[in-house]
């Protein structure tokens, strides 16, 4: 009987020990340098590579002259060429916009 209290008082001890550590907050506050790279890792956000990497790294130096190139979607792209060859007619607008798809 008395080994059966023993685990019976165990388990409750744990379960309590449990709850207690599951109640403390898990996380601390980020450092201002890692709030930072936060905040650049979020503003590069949809670049990859070796673009993600330079736009992090010119946001972590803090120079914001030197923007990284951004990639147009194709949509902008097409937004873009069609603007550029307005007023252009047929197949010389056609062969005009095919190239500046090309070009981007």
């Amino acid at each position: 009987m008395s080994m059966r209290l023993n685990l019976l008082a165990a388990s409750a001890a744990l379960v309590f020990a449990s709850a207690a550590f599951a109640a403390a907050p898990q996380s601390k506050p980020l450092t201002s340098s890692q709030q930072k790279m936060a905040d650049c890792s979020h503003a590069a956000k949809g670049q990859t590579g070796a673009a993600y990497k330079a736009a992090v790294s010119t946001c972590m130096k803090g120079d914001t002259t030197a923007a990284a190139p951004t990639k147009m979607t194709p949509q902008e792209r097409m937004s873009a060429c069609s603007k550029q060859n307005a007023g252009k007619k047929g197949a010389d607008y056609k062969s005009a916009v095919s190239a500046c798809m090309k070009a981007h």
